[in-house]
Formats: structure tokens, sequence, C-alpha cells
């Protein structure tokens, strides 16, 4: 235990946030020391509390691979959660879904891309080799939140709050052939437009995670092989690759619809209730 830091605490106090939606003052104000590899360790004792609760963990998501966020919150680089079977739901056509969002701390959404894993990606694997593993990749929403006020934080911070998690939305999957044999290059430009109730607020493109997609996955696979108490990505695992435009507030009766050029993805679109 570095510093007298009480990392069990934490972790409860973390959990207890998230169960029923409260907001806590920041962790790395209160305990100086409290770095990222802290963060993780909390995250870990979160984590498994979850398992012990029955929630199964389906994949990870990858925050902040959008470099035009690291100012907005002032991070410097991406990180990762796990999500579970309780926090992601999976459409079938149409294309479109309700969502509550009453019992989540200052929600936003963030348009990504998600991909499925059909085989374990290799430590040292270049971004062909990453695609290979991969058989089938999809259109998805991150529903993400704080429980920190007003979005200020640290990345130790959002670290050990699951990666701001909150549900993740993935639309129709396709499989890597289908997509053609440039998916490599139309997975880094295509574009995305979000709109709320009719208004185009911001539009992103493949690149913005960390550059695109796939390269965001394959920095996660060097992060993940570093942490000694990380499990490696694994046959069947989904990774949502981090948000393609600014995140931006989300309100219970607002309409939000994305529009995708450039590949043969669905769009989605999203009604919030309370």
């Amino acid at each position: 235990m570095k510093n007298n830091l009480n990392l069990q605490s934490i972790a409860d106090e973390i959990k207890l946030a998230q169960d029923e939606c409260k907001q806590l003052s920041l962790i790395t104000e209160r305990y100086k020391s409290f770095d990222n590899a802290d963060a993780y360790a909390v995250a870990e004792m979160v984590h498994q509390m979850r398992l012990k609760e029955g929630m199964v963990p389906i994949g990870r998501k990858i925050g902040f691979t959008n470099p035009k966020m690291w100012s907005i919150y002032g991070v410097c680089e991406p990180i990762w959660g796990y999500i579970y079977d309780t926090t992601v739901i999976k459409l079938t056509e149409p294309s479109a879904v309700r969502c509550r969002i009453g019992h989540f701390a200052e929600p936003k959404i963030e348009p990504e891309v998600v991909v499925h894993f059909g085989s374990a990606p290799s430590v040292d694997a270049n971004t062909v080799e990453v695609l290979a593993s991969i058989d089938w990749v999809a259109h998805g929403i991150e529903i993400v939140q704080s429980h920190f006020p007003g979005w200020k934080f640290k990345a130790a911070d959002t670290i050990a709050d699951w990666g701001l998690h909150a549900t993740l939305i993935v639309g129709k999957p396709m499989y890597v052939e289908q997509l053609g044999k440039n998916v490599l290059n139309d997975l880094e430009n295509f574009t995305v437009m979000l709109s709320c109730d009719g208004t185009m607020l911001e539009q992103g493109k493949g690149a913005n995670a960390l550059g695109s997609p796939i390269k965001a996955v394959g920095h996660l696979i060097t992060v993940l092989a570093h942490q000694p108490d990380a499990t490696p990505l694994q046959p069947g695992e989904l990774v949502t690759t981090g948000t393609l435009t600014v995140a931006l507030p989300i309100h219970p009766g607002q309409t939000w619809r994305t529009s995708l050029n450039g590949i043969e993805l669905s769009d989605i679109s999203i009604s919030f209730e309370e």
C-alpha cells in the first residue's frame, strides 16, 4: 500500500458511486500520489466485485483515443476498461434504439468503431495482423458518464471509474471480408456526422482514433502487455476503439443520429429517455 493509500476503500467508493449515480470529489486531489498504476489496481478491484455479482466481461473500451479530447479533459494518453454483458446493447435491423439515461451521471455520446476478435492477436502484431485477428466490425455508440462533477478530472480518476463507461450500443456487424479490399484505408478515412434532433453538431473520421481504429487496438494490445495483472485480448472479445468526435452531452427527449460515409457500416439512431 503506497503512501498509506487504501485502494480497496477507493474501489468501494467508486463502485457505490456507480451503483447509486453519485458524484465524487477527485481521487487525485485527495491523494496526491494516486497515479495510473494505482487507478488500474482500483479498476481491477471493482472488476472483481462486478464478477462476484454475476456480471460477465465481454470486451474492453478504449478511452481518449481522440487527441482533440486531451486538452479538453486534461489527459495525455488513452486509457482502457472492461465492458460487460449488462452494459452492451447489440442492435438488429433497423439500427434504432431507445436508451434510458436517468441513472447515468452527466452522460455524453461518442460515435465509435467496434471490432470483434475471432482469434487472439499477438503482442507484436502490426495493423495487418491485428485486422487478420478480427472477424467483424460494427459502428457503435458509447454513452460515457462522469462521477466527477463537471467532467473535471485527471486520467487516473477516469481509469478507476470504469474508463467513464456507461453503456455501449453496437450496430449491425459486418464481416471484414464484406468491407472490401481497402478496409484498412476505409477505416482510417471514413467520416461520421453526429446530429441531434435533426441538427448536425459534429463531424469526425476514423483517423481521429489514434490514426485509425485498428491502430487504437494495436495500442491497447501493447498497453495490456505491459500491465502484469491485465488479461490479453481473447477470441470472442469486443473492443470499442474510442470516440471519433468530441463527446457531447445528452438529455432525455433528444434523438441523436449518426451518418457514416466511406465505409459499409450502418448508421444508428438513438432516442434518449429518463
